[in-house]
């Protein structure tokens, strides 16, 4: 089967009429492979905070083709995050779908252990820097359901831990179980993120590719994936993409996302003010892509100002709350040394994991302005510097500022991230081959 639908380039529109017609035919073309009409399905698209996927518009569109003959189950794909309100539900999916088609992943209670990637394995891709296994799990829904279409949602764009987000990692993280989660996020880590970001074959991807293809081969799971760009300040949809666990559509939608989304710069910025939506981005579990999308591009003893009216905790999660708090983000050395030292940590290696991903590494100042849910105290307590957020807006205000280069009146130059979840920040020598 392979790649069943694919239409995209840099400068391709895809506007809503287009969208419906793809989708139909996509689904013709499912039902065409699998020689049968699906009676039973179930949906994986991201939460709220990937609502720029424009996922939940697919969904609905799916939803609307497929609820007069069969039965919809919606699983937003959590991975560690908080389970979405009903406001979320509503304004990501719209209000034609019924609140009880909806299901919550939980990814420490909800999980069927059905297998493990051997430590052996690990210590190869890893380049001998780790060696323990991963056990394999998901959601008991996808075991349980008795479904004949599993249709995983999302967008392709270039992610810290496993280089280019969605495809496998949709399904391993977004309704994958603790082992799973943590411990290839902490693979990306120790690693390397600048080895890995806006790459398409990376250790990560190796072991959700495996995990996938080995436990969950002989489930009818396709994989639906976009490509998202900016246009005249607006996002629009330049790619879409349907296949199965072969991998060739998700390698085709990866490389259109390395045209789209990755910004290469030919020298490092010494000053580089990030924009965190506040119905998006409230913890710096989240907030951090701030950080992780633009490291590569950050001139050395250069300043991070991350705008972050919406902060009101560190982990969504309360264990990784508690963890964030205690140790902070102070770099790699650091934080595998309290790993070595805290049992604890070793059993939350994901929030090792994002103390890695969140730091400088001591090479550029971080510089996060809350609003009024966190205190000074608290942010300069996990190793970051504290500015208010009223007073840097009235010098770097979002609603003057433009994505790129900006002058202020008195001279000075900065370059300003509306939204980081929309791409990669780099040099282009990250990037010459």
């Amino acid at each position: 089967m392979a790649t069943i639908f694919q239409h995209g380039s840099p400068t391709t529109v895809i506007n809503q009429e287009a969208k419906q017609a793809y989708i139909r035919e996509i689904l013709q073309n499912i039902k065409d492979a699998q020689q049968k009409s699906p009676r039973k399905v179930l949906l994986l698209p991201p939460d709220i905070t990937r609502y720029q996927s424009d996922a939940g518009m697919l969904t609905q569109l799916i939803y609307a083709e497929l609820s007069p003959t069969a039965q919809i189950d919606i699983m937003p794909t959590l991975g560690t995050h908080a389970p979405m309100t009903e406001q979320e539900i509503r304004s990501m999916f719209g209000a034609n779908i019924p609140l009880d088609r909806f299901k919550i992943h939980n990814w420490k209670q909800d999980v069927k252990i059905v297998g493990e990637i051997s430590g052996d394995t690990i210590h190869k891709w890893s380049e001998g820097r780790l060696n323990y296994s991963m056990q394999v799990g998901f959601n008991k829904l996808l075991f349980d359901g008795d479904y004949d279409l599993v249709l995983s949602i999302g967008q392709i764009v270039p992610h810290e831990v496993v280089g280019m987000a969605n495809f496998t990692k949709n399904v391993c993280v977004g309704i994958g179980g603790a082992d799973l989660i943590n411990k290839s996020h902490f693979l990306g880590a120790a690693y390397g993120m600048e080895r890995i970001m806006g790459r398409i074959d990376t250790p990560v991807r190796r072991v959700f590719d495996t995990a996938v293809s080995r436990y969950l081969g002989d489930m009818p799971i396709f994989f639906l994936m976009t490509v998202i760009g900016g246009q005249a300040g607006e996002t629009v949809m330049r790619g879409l993409y349907c296949g199965d666990q072969d991998g060739e559509a998700f390698r085709l939608a990866a490389e259109l996302s390395q045209q789209v989304n990755l910004d290469l710069l030919d020298a490092p910025l010494d000053k580089v003010v990030v924009y965190l939506n506040p119905k998006k981005f409230r913890s710096t579990w989240l907030g951090n892509k701030a950080i992780y999308r633009t490291r590569m591009v950050m001139a050395d003893r250069g300043e991070l100002i991350v705008l972050a009216p919406g902060l009101k905790e560190f982990g969504e999660d309360p264990d990784n709350d508690r963890l964030i708090r205690k140790y902070g983000y102070r770099g790699t050395p650091t934080t595998l040394q309290a790993v070595k030292e805290d049992a604890d940590l070793r059993n939350h290696l994901g929030a090792a994991a994002h103390f890695i991903h969140g730091s400088s590494e001591g090479r550029f100042s971080i510089t996060y302005c809350p609003g009024a849910g966190m205190t000074q105290a608290e942010i300069e307590s996990v190793g970051y510097r504290y500015a208010s957020y009223n007073d840097m807006t009235r010098r770097y205000s979002p609603d003057t500022l433009k994505d790129g280069w900006n002058t202020l009146p008195d001279g000075e130059r900065i370059f300003y991230v509306s939204d980081p979840a929309l791409g990669l920040w780099a040099l282009r020598g990250n990037f010459s081959k």
